[in-house]
């Protein structure tokens, strides 16, 4: 039955409200439990917004079924949560990949004990596999997380019995419940060869559909059932799933697919860079060119020569260059804590309008 109506964080369009049963979060709190080996003896730290999807097991239903505090703030601040993480011992963390790069970042890493770390749960959009790493060597914390969506649930989930290579690049082996497809772009599924397409799923963990908005139902599944995430994805041997990036997110200049989310984790690798988003600019000639925003470290200065260099030297094909390079004192969020890339299309948008008119 209707139990809770959750909106999305509208990150590339206008939210939608989300209906949810119970069954799928007491479904999604089993499968955590057993991921995370967690215990009445854990604390939990939800950096996330409450309200969203992944704020609602990790703030409201496992903390409750387990019997356990969870440390809330009133807002995300990198500094703050380190505080809290080390005063109250937490032991589990929830947070985006946004989150957990911004405490990376932190000059403040370092001088608070995070000892009692064990677990960090991320997701909600592509892990960066370098950064995931740098944050189990400096906090001793696995990384782990559940693919999937506000809708979808999890399709897939990695625990702590996986490999560090399987946790770090892969989003974890596909729960059989979840019962995962790939169809390519003409609908055809492509399960058996295991990809590439676009995942769905029919199973437990999905949501009962959006409020009163049979458009928006329309484009969620294929005619035949199946809820669709959105996700370009390859299935391996072992069934551990792959994300390559969202069908929406890829950059299509001249014909080819550039994945916005492999650039992001490319120019990540400057030392100047804090956080990236990489979006499609809009281009007379190849349809599309690779645009990046970034976020920059306090002090440092950065152009697209000298980044173009720096990939260069690195070895990255030049497809995954950028072309144009904005930087902002600091990149968009969206309620849910990503970067909102709605914001910036917005803005790449008027960039290049003089330049069409």
């Amino acid at each position: 039955d209707l139990w809770l109506l959750n909106s999305t964080s509208g990150t590339t369009g206008l939210p939608k409200c989300v209906m949810h049963h119970q069954r799928r979060w007491l479904a999604f709190h089993e499968l955590a439990v057993a991921a995370g080996d967690l215990s009445p003896d854990d604390v939990v730290l939800s950096a996330l917004p409450a309200p969203f999807g992944f704020g609602v097991w990790t703030a409201h239903v496992t903390p409750t079924l387990l019997g356990v505090a969870c440390v809330v703030s009133p807002r995300f601040d990198a500094a703050e949560c380190l505080t809290l993480i080390a005063r109250e011992r937490v032991t589990v963390l929830a947070a985006v990949s946004t989150q957990f790069i911004m405490l990376l970042n932190s000059s403040e890493l370092e001088t608070h004990d995070l000892s009692s770390l064990r677990v960090l749960f991320t997701g909600g959009e592509m892990v960066p596999e370098r950064r995931a790493a740098e944050f189990e060597d400096r906090t001793g914390c696995a990384v782990l997380q559940f693919y999937g969506s506000n809708e979808t649930g999890a399709l897939s989930r990695t625990t702590l019995t996986d490999s560090r290579e399987r946790r770090l690049r892969t989003a974890g082996r596909v729960i059989p419940e979840m019962q995962v497809r790939l169809f390519d772009d003409d609908g055809h599924d492509v399960t058996a060869t295991g990809g590439p397409g676009i995942a769905a799923c029919r199973g437990p963990l999905t949501c009962l559909g959006y409020y009163h908005d049979p458009d928006a139902n329309a484009a969620l599944y294929t005619p035949d059932g199946w809820m669709l995430t959105g996700d370009r994805c390859v299935i391996d041997e072992s069934a551990y799933l792959t994300v390559s990036g969202r069908a929406s997110d890829f950059i299509i200049r001249g014909g080819k697919n550039i994945s916005a989310a492999q650039v992001e984790d490319e120019v990540a690798t400057h030392s100047a860079v804090l956080l990236a988003a990489a979006i499609a600019m809009p281009d007379p000639v190849f349809g599309e060119r690779v645009c990046v925003y970034v976020e920059l470290r306090p002090g440092s200065t950065l152009d697209l020569a000298d980044l173009r260099a720096h990939l260069e030297a690195r070895g990255v094909g030049k497809e995954l260059w950028p072309e144009h390079l904005v930087v902002l004192a600091a990149l968009p969020r969206a309620s849910g804590g990503k970067v909102a890339k709605g914001d910036l299309r917005e803005d790449v948008a008027r960039r290049v309008a003089p330049d069409t008119a």
